[in-house]
């Protein structure tokens, strides 16, 4: 018991010299690590700002930034270093941004990401020099629009952020949240809530319709101006009486518009890619499409296809100019062959006809989604001249 006893103080005895000792070390040891950890952090921040006298974090929890940024570093010349995390082929794109004082890119760099092509470890290179005037106008890499068009707008948000950080005032915005406020702004009754309307019938100062999803009416679109429309066709904002008269003009149009399906079997040579046909009141068209994109022509051991078809809705005068296009289903390769399903690029093909219709910007990197895509919206000309018989 004794020798067990005795066994049990030297152990307590050691345990707490091993403490002591440890505690030493570490007060010793622990200045030299964050030296060197912060050594680290300022050598990263240093590649993005290589003339940096001196870096300081700053608290951003009090500050209304891009939503892409992570933390931000104030330079000791009254520079920034922003660090963001933004989306390019696939999520998680992690970039570093230096900007001075005067606004400008002093360097970019990629910290990781899970890009396939490789395009994020340079483009940063492109990007000095940039500022808020210029940085749209950054290239983008031809099939790789996802990685550097997310790098690009990573420099952006980081230019807009060394702007409020400095204590000026920004739009930090995207589009989708600007065009929530224009509709919210010109219908209040609608609530937030809004779908865009497919366009049947020639309009003539209109560019969209979006309809409340509550009923409460409809926003009209002409041109930068969003006028509010009640659910009779009557304007509700303030709007000069020129344009007041000429959207009250469209609304009743599109409000009356109706559509009456064409029997297609009683017609030969119809193409494979029309499913439906519809005549409206005023004799214009309205087609249900099927396009074989990547889905049907393509697939890899990478990108598989999903065997299905892309659905189009597109409406044409009886002389066929297109009147609307768009994309009601894809099962496209996920942010390649997918953006067919943007509107930035199926309404390039409004107010389009035989003549020029293939003129539209291609989607990158996805050759058998956009031409399987103009194959079928081409189809409709044909298909017009059968129906009004001059084929």
């Amino acid at each position: 018991m004794i020798k067990m006893m005795k066994s049990a103080v030297a152990l307590t005895v050691i345990c707490a010299v091993v403490a002591v000792l440890l505690a030493a070390t570490n007060f010793i040891t622990a200045p030299v690590i964050q030296a060197n950890d912060a050594a680290a952090a300022n050598e990263a921040l240093l590649v993005v700002m290589p003339n940096g006298t001196g870096f300081e974090a700053v608290d951003i929890s009090s500050y209304t930034l891009p939503s892409t940024v992570n933390e931000v570093f104030k330079e000791a010349n009254g520079g920034y270093v922003v660090k963001l995390t933004t989306a390019g082929y696939s999520t998680g794109m992690v970039i570093m941004v230096g900007v001075d004082a005067n606004g400008a890119v002093t360097g970019a760099t990629c910290l990781s990401s899970g890009e396939t092509l490789g395009y994020e470890k340079t483009y940063g290179e492109t990007t000095v020099g940039a500022t808020l005037e210029t940085v749209d106008g950054l290239d983008t890499i031809a099939g790789a629009t996802r990685t550097t068009d997310g790098y690009k707008n990573a420099v952006k948000d980081a230019l807009n952020t060394a702007v409020i950080m400095g204590g000026g005032s920004v739009d930090i915005r995207n589009p989708e949240q600007i065009l929530t406020d224009n509709l919210n702004t010109a219908l209040p009754e609608g609530e937030g809530e809004f779908t865009s309307f497919f366009i049947q019938e020639v309009l003539d100062v209109t560019d969209a319709v979006y309809h409340a999803d509550n009923d409460a009416g409809y926003v009209f679109v002409s041109g930068e101006s969003f006028i509010g429309v009640d659910r009779s066709g009557n304007v509700i904002s303030e709007v000069e009486e020129a344009l007041k008269v000429s959207i009250e003009s469209d609304a009743k149009t599109f409000l009356a518009s109706e559509v009456e399906m064409i029997d297609l079997s009683a017609y030969e040579n119809i193409p494979s890619q029309i499913v439906n046909a519809y005549r409206t009141l005023t004799g214009n068209y309205v087609f249900e499409l099927k396009a074989a994109g990547y889905g049907i022509n393509g697939g890899d051991k990478y990108h598989p296809a999903s065997g299905e078809y892309i659905e189009i809705m597109v409406s044409a005068t009886k002389e066929g100019v297109i009147i609307d296009c768009v994309t009601t289903y894809q099962a496209e390769t996920e942010n390649i062959g997918s953006v067919c399903a943007d509107p930035e690029f199926y309404s390039q093909f409004d107010g389009r006809s035989e003549s020029d219709y293939n003129d539209i910007d291609a989607i990158s990197g996805a050759t058998l989604t956009t031409n399987g895509y103009k194959v079928a919206v081409g189809k409709i000309f044909d298909v017009i001249k059968i129906l009004e018989g001059v084929a």
